[in-house]
């Protein structure tokens, strides 16, 4: 099993720029396809980003393409999300995501398709 714990959120004001880090213990985020997603209060959870085991495959959201990058660090067991350009609507609880996967699979951007969750970070946006 894998434990993520994510980190970097707080409070940004809009145009700003915030990096959350999603560290893995107990197996190394080698192993994974990792992703991103975020949960706005009342809203259901969505996709964010995604990045493949090996990876070679990227996804991102409509809504943050251009603006925020997702990135892996498998020598620190870290996963990155470099959020530049924050809007209001970006506010959320972020959370980010593993599943075991070959490694030459695709990313996910379905929720259903992680088995690993960490507990989130919380993200503001002021305008």
């Amino acid at each position: 099993q894998v434990q993520l714990v994510e980190s970097g959120g707080g409070l940004a004001q809009a145009g700003g720029s915030l990096r959350l880090s999603c560290a893995a213990s107990g197996r190394t985020t080698a192993s994974y396809a990792m992703g991103w997603f975020r949960q706005a209060p009342g809203q259901e959870r969505v996709f964010v980003a995604a990045v493949s085991r090996s990876g070679g495959d990227i996804l991102y959201a409509d809504s943050v393409k251009g603006r925020f990058t997702i990135s892996r660090d498998n020598a620190k067991n870290t996963i990155y999300l470099q959020m530049n350009n924050l809007k209001s609507e970006d506010s959320a609880l972020y959370k980010c995501a593993a599943r075991a996967a070959p490694y030459n699979a695709i990313a996910y951007s379905r929720a259903p398709d992680y088995g690993y969750w960490g507990q989130g970070t919380e993200v503001t946006v002021s305008s």
